[in-house]
């Protein structure tokens, strides 16, 4: 995870003070939320809350009124505190914090008469953890519309610096493992090299296994051969653009590229010697969060190897 400066963060909630992220399974996820470790607090006593959206500017939250939350509000004159935590990949424990708060509203939560879903008006700034946490999933769901056709060249820096464990993976076609070398990544799809006949993979659809590391994770990102062209001097490959399922792109893989793009250097589109001419950029729209699929162990070494 990058260093985010108090700048980055006053910017963060200038920009998205109003904007509300839902807390989706894969939010979740990329946020760090520790679910079981978020409360209300109202008159020295806890009542264990679902938090369901979050702004800079308030939250909407589930909780239990069986065990008497509503009598409690009413002494506070609904003021209350939420309580955070985060597990963040950067620390060894958890980020908690309290945020002060007044209930705005309530409504019956599904069918249940003892779950209710209370708004909350926050009533200071919330945290820079917060802001940092939030603006960080925010800004990569806007640049990944802005700047969802800005490729990024694979040469030796730029896969040290976007924590890439490798360019060589695979790519699964109908849920066979095929071996490939990607060429460049977007916001929006990839350009890879492999073993292929053009008309038996244009317009086929395939998954691409992507594995970075700091902290470890892999993503199977789902698309569509679109273009391919041959590789001078060698028959045998292909380069294939690849555009990515526009609602299929995981969270963390945007975060990913973001962070790299928001990173200062003399030249993002370093090309590494021996790869092939570049071709135009893959387009697609700017996605939804969704969860991250499984993702399956790559083919053994030597299976259909460039």
């Amino acid at each position: 995870m990058s260093v985010i400066t108090s700048q980055k963060i006053t910017s963060y909630y200038d920009r998205f003070k109003t904007v509300e992220v839902t807390f989706s399974r894969e939010i979740v996820k990329v946020t760090g939320l520790v679910t079981k470790q978020v409360y209300l607090k109202c008159g020295g006593d806890i009542w264990p809350c679902v938090v369901y959206a979050a702004s800079f500017e308030g939250a909407k939250v589930a909780a239990n009124v069986q065990a008497g939350l509503m009598s409690k509000l009413e002494q506070a004159k609904n003021t209350v505190s939420l309580r955070f935590c985060f597990q963040k990949p950067d620390t060894d424990g958890p980020v908690t914090f309290f945020v002060s708060a007044r209930v705005s509203g309530q409504s019956p939560h599904g069918e249940s008469k003892d779950t209710v879903l209370f708004s909350l008006q926050y009533t200071q700034r919330p945290p820079d953890d917060l802001i940092e946490i939030m603006g960080r999933v925010l800004d990569a769901n806007v640049n990944a519309g802005k700047r969802k056709n800005d490729r990024i060249d694979l040469n030796p820096e730029v896969i040290r610096k976007l924590n890439l464990v490798t360019k060589d993976t695979a790519i699964y076609i109908q849920g066979v493992p095929r071996r490939c070398m990607v060429r460049d990544i977007s916001f929006s799809g990839s350009k890879l090299i492999m073993l292929g006949v053009a008309k038996f993979l244009i317009n086929r659809e395939a998954s691409l296994r992507l594995d970075f590391d700091d902290p470890r994770e892999n993503f199977l990102i789902k698309g569509i051969f679109i273009r391919a062209e041959e590789v001078a001097g060698r028959k045998e490959l292909l380069a294939l653009a690849l555009e990515f399922a526009e609602n299929e792109i995981p969270m963390g893989y945007k975060i990913r590229i973001n962070e790299y793009l928001g990173q200062p250097r003399n030249d993002s589109k370093g090309r590494a010697p021996e790869d092939a001419p570049a071709s135009a950029p893959v387009p697609a729209s700017a996605p939804a969060p969704v969860s991250a699929p499984g993702v399956p162990e790559p083919p053994a070494e030597g299976q259909d190897k460039l």
